[in-house]
């Protein structure tokens, strides 16, 4: 039933953007306007002139136009009333009128794990020239350009591609951009348009990062080799970015309230117009069709140009159906963990020891002394469930003081739970899993001494607290302390799915794996700013360098650091050559040669959750083949997915031939590394497909590949031809994969998922793809 439900909250989503503002057409909401890009008449010397006076038109007092655009999207956004914007859907020039979504953020030792070492006389880094003199773009929260990161020393000149500027303020000089951040905007149109003028006590109006989570992902993807660093001393060592050599350009969208889809493709607008190379994203929100979704849309004009997307996947996990950035022209990144971790252990007064993580940086507890145990959930006085999660006011003093707390995951921020327990006079906390989140650790730097517990450690601890608050004997009340082991490395088993990684299946197209890939995104150490604590919360006065974040915000930038040196090494190869790089040289085993797990769970994990696998950097450097894809491939796509023609020139600004496009395939005949498809069992007891792809030869000039297939449980695979003979580099050749499956059992609503690999073999390379086959049984 899980898929059946979350079709109706897509369905009710998609309602409430498009439909809400007609519940009161008083009311005025941002839109965007997609219109005819030849559609200004030459008597207006701009488009913005000529928007203003279509929006004229509509009301006596037109809004003012937020932004405007003009390369990866024609347009503009304005304020406008329900009534306007259905209104303006008349005018002969205009194609869509998209409603407004507000997205959010998805939120060292990773280069080392994926095989990237600067010692290295040959490999990705050395090919690639450490990235040097590609831009890559970081759309978020803007950056600290101070920190050592981001210093230029020993860079050449800015490319003279480059077209960008550094948008200067009080707050930011324009010395503060140089030849490593090349260049630096803020984009808050919409932000105010919706929230008003913002606060510039809190808020920075310029590029300057007040959140940290721009600063964190921009120096993942291509942070200078910096030592030392650490956290509050966890995690010492070199700190660096994938691609240490290749420029930086900041686009800050995201605010207090959120990052707004007019500014977020104001940002793809400019960063393209610019000239950056990759565009990194870890922003999302809920999924929608394409023709209203701004960061698609953004994606698509950059991936046009040849711009490389990476896009966080979300940290819905470990539920099914969660995948966000799903396009199938962007690249989705889930995140995995590295061997090492942040052990901190819960010992209790009856001897046993529960495992945790925590970075947190003292006075510790006295691990020779026990101290006063209560649960959250278990104080007199509060309503239960929100003492529980330790919320803001639900926390009795008197019975807090002195103690260490149990709190249960949720709600609130786990390191707000430790400022709530400290300002209670709590002595430390204890943050346990619920049953949704399993037993999936995130370390916090925390304000008082704290550590996070899985969800049968947190019950462990319950029955404890339960058990013994029942003794008459005040020996035997509850007791614990917690005892903090720094860091550790080596751990085994790595690489794990993250349980907060979102998973899939793709919720708008099922044809299209999503995620594509996972990278490190647990407990990643990066740059972070001044006159923010480690901990993020308003009390926490500390200060540091580097901090440690987990999210697939943290993957996705791994990810664009990897394109960029993949872009240097070949710089003939498209996004989509790029992309499949990464994909088929992907692996699915940890560092013990076992099938990866699922974090949560401790169980093997699917193809659902990771796509097709965790990236290697050296290996995608040189993957044999690659599945190439071109802008007409993604309008068939989209003519295949029962788009309109109004909706594909929304997303691609090109008018499609959707009649070919139906002749020639169907949506699964994408160009795509990996194959899906689902059928629903309609009384049909044999069932059959197939998926045309085509190769490109980007190894050897004389090569000869071979299929090796593992198919799907209950499913018959056949490829045509067994064999690919490759006569010179560059070389296309095709073939097809037909599959064959009978009808399985089910319940109404229920479904079946086998996954199979169809791999090509040149005896040196391994091609790999996933291919999943999803038999649905109707309600």
């Amino acid at each position: 039933m899980d898929f059946f439900f979350f079709l109706f909250l897509l369905l009710w989503s998609l309602f409430s953007a498009s439909s809400s503002s007609s519940i009161n057409d008083l009311n005025h909401l941002t839109y965007i306007v997609h219109v005819d890009h030849e559609a200004k008449p030459s008597i207006f010397p701009t488009h913005r002139h000529w928007y203003t006076s279509s929006l004229s038109s509509l009301t006596s007092t037109p809004p003012s136009i937020i932004h405007t655009y003009d390369t990866v999207f024609h347009g503009f956004s304005a304020r406008l009333t329900a009534q306007d914007a259905r209104q303006l859907l008349d005018h002969p020039h205009v194609i869509s009128v998209i409603p407004e979504q507000v997205r959010h953020l998805h939120t060292t030792r990773s280069p080392e794990f994926l095989g990237l070492r600067s010692t290295d006389k040959a490999g990705l880094l050395e090919e690639s020239d450490f990235g040097s003199d590609l831009v890559i773009g970081v759309i978020d929260t803007g950056i600290w350009p101070e920190r050592p990161s981001f210093d230029d020393r020993g860079l050449g000149p800015v490319p003279a591609k480059w077209k960008g500027q550094c948008v200067a303020s009080v707050d930011f000089p324009v010395k503060a951009c140089n030849r490593k951040l090349v260049g630096a905007r803020f984009f808050c149109g919409g932000y105010e348009a919706t929230n008003g003028k913002m606060n510039e006590t809190t808020e920075f109006r310029s590029p300057r990062d007040s959140d940290g989570h721009g600063t964190h992902t921009a120096s993942i993807s291509a942070g200078r080799y910096v030592f030392p660093a650490s956290t509050l001393g966890y995690a010492r060592g070199v700190a660096s970015g994938m691609a240490p050599k290749a420029r930086l350009a900041a686009y800050k969208v995201c605010w207090n309230s959120g990052c707004y889809d007019s500014d977020i493709l104001a940002a793809f607008d400019t960063a393209v117009s610019d000239g950056v190379d990759v565009v990194s994203l870890s922003v999302g929100g809920v999924v929608v069709p394409y023709y209203l979704d701004a960061i698609a849309i953004g994606a698509f004009g950059a991936i046009d140009r040849g711009i490389f997307v990476s896009a966080s996947a979300g940290n819905g996990g470990p539920g099914a159906l969660t995948v966000t950035n799903v396009a199938p022209w962007m690249t989705t990144v889930g995140a995995g963990t590295i061997d090492r971790d942040f052990p901190a252990s819960v010992k209790l007064g009856n001897g046993k020891t529960i495992p945790g993580v925590s970075v947190y940086g003292g006075p510790d507890l006295d691990p020779n002394r026990m101290y006063p145990l209560v649960y959250g959930g278990s104080l007199l006085g509060g309503d239960g469930y929100s003492s529980s999660l330790c919320i803001e006011g639900s926390l009795d003093p008197n019975l807090v003081k002195g103690k260490i707390v149990l709190c249960d995951r949720g709600i609130n921020s786990r390191a707000t739970k430790g400022e709530i327990v400290r300002k209670n006079g709590g002595l430390g906390m204890i943050i346990a899993n619920g049953v949704f989140d399993g037993e999936g650790l995130v370390a916090d730097c925390h304000v008082l001494p704290a550590t996070s517990v899985g969800a049968s450690g947190g019950d462990e601890i319950r029955r404890y607290i339960s058990e013994s608050s029942k003794s008459r004997s005040s020996s035997k009340h509850p007791t614990a302390t917690i005892v903090f082991k720094g860091t550790r490395l080596g751990i085994r088993p790595a690489p794990v799915v993250a349980s907060f990684s979102a998973r899939g299946p793709n919720p708008e197209t099922p044809d299209i794996i999503k995620p594509d890939v996972i990278a490190p995104g647990l407990n990643i150490l990066a740059a972070w700013p001044d006159r923010i604590g480690p901990s993020g919360v308003p009390s926490d006065n500390r200060r540091t360098e580097f901090n440690i974040l987990s999210g697939t915000s943290m993957a996705c930038p791994h990810v664009s650091g990897l394109a960029a040196l993949l872009k240097a090494a070949h710089p003939d190869w498209s996004p989509a050559a790029i992309r499949s790089a990464l994909m088929t040289t992907a692996y699915t085993v940890d560092n013990r040669d076992e099938p990866m797990r699922d974090e949560s769970t401790g169980n093997t994990s699917s193809v659902m959750d990771y796509g097709s696998g965790h990236v290697h950097p050296t290996k995608a450097m040189d993957p044999g083949l690659v599945y190439d894809i071109t802008s007409y491939d993604y309008i068939n796509f989209l003519c295949n997915s029962n788009y309109t023609g109004a909706n594909i020139v929304t997303i691609t600004r090109r008018k499609a031939d959707c009649d070919g496009a139906r002749r020639a395939g169907h949506v699964g005949n994408l160009n795509y590394p990996s194959f899906s498809v689902v059928f629903q069992q309609y009384g049909e007891s044999k069932m059959s497909t197939h998926f045309i792809r085509t190769v490109t030869n980007v190894g050897d000039s004389d090569s000869v590949y071979e299929v090796k297939i593992r198919p799907p449980r209950g499913t018959t695979v056949t490829v045509e031809p067994e064999k690919l003979s490759f006569r010179r580099v560059g070389q296309k050749l095709n073939f097809v994969v037909r599959v064959k499956t009978t009808e399985v059992k089910l319940s109404p609503g229920a479904t079946s998922v086998e996954t199979g690999y169809v791999v090509w073999s040149d005896g040196k390379r391994n091609v790999t793809s996933p291919l999943v086959v999803t038999l649905q049984q109707p309600l």
